[in-house]
């Protein structure tokens, strides 16, 4: 890339700078989660997002906001290319649950923002793991979104990756339904895969309308992963 080079030196201090402003964020709001008033915590967790991304220079263009009804709760599916996906999602839905892989809690402070914004773990797939990763999802679901990414980890293509099923389990269980959303310039942005920040980037959130239970409950598990792929790559590019 022409301003690879440039990147790569910008990038060091803007992750030094990013994490000292994030412990300091965390700080406050473990301090209100200590006076166990849950609102101020997702008001300062959008405006939290918001302004890491205007720290690096970045604004994100969102379409769709209107199709989020207030009081509803959904199963929030989307697609994943890098670690800054989950802070894209909380800068305009902060009140959601996160399901993920378990290895993100152990990222230096980024781990307890997770902690905090009740995040539920994807560890080993056995039998009592399972049981348990359910139960904690199916508990979260009565109270807010979930937020999960299908493919299970970032792609290391740029191309979305199979769906796996396990949101659909979820959704058999509750009486919910499913808002896809699609996140464009994550992957040229920052993947996997690059160490280095692209500023270059321009970053968009596609967010769809709802696709209600009436219209996927009758249909089987393949049909459910079809459809809601295809809307999330139908936005895709």
């Amino acid at each position: 890339m022409r301003f690879s080079g440039l990147y790569t030196i910008l990038t060091v201090p803007v992750y030094g700078i990013l994490y000292v402003y994030t412990a300091i964020g965390i700080f406050f709001a473990l301090f209100l989660s200590w006076l166990n008033v849950k609102k101020p915590v997702f008001f300062m967790s959008r405006i939290w997002a918001k302004s890491v991304f205007l720290l690096m220079g970045k604004r994100i263009h969102i379409i769709g906001k209107e199709n989020i009804n207030k009081g509803e709760k959904y199963i929030l599916l989307a697609n994943h290319a890098s670690l800054f996906d989950i802070l894209a999602i909380v800068s305009f839905y902060p009140e959601v649950s996160w399901f993920g892989h378990e290895r993100l809690l152990r990222v230096p402070v980024f781990g307890r923002f997770l902690k905090m914004a009740d995040y539920v773990p994807f560890r080993e797939p056995t039998v009592t793991n399972t049981r348990h990763m359910l139960e904690q999802l199916m508990e979260k679901a009565n109270d807010r979104t979930v937020a999960l990414f299908p493919e299970g980890t970032r792609t290391t293509s740029g191309k979305i990756n199979p769906f796996f099923r396990g949101f659909i389990y979820l959704f058999r269980s509750r009486e919910i339904g499913m808002l896809p959303v699609t996140l464009n310039g994550f992957y040229d942005f920052k993947p996997k895969t690059r160490f280095y920040i692209n500023f270059g980037s321009k970053l968009e959130v596609v967010i769809h309308k709802p696709i209600p239970r009436e219209e996927l409950i009758d249909k089987n598990d393949s049909e459910i992963i079809d459809m809601v792929k295809t809307v999330i790559e139908s936005a895709y590019h």
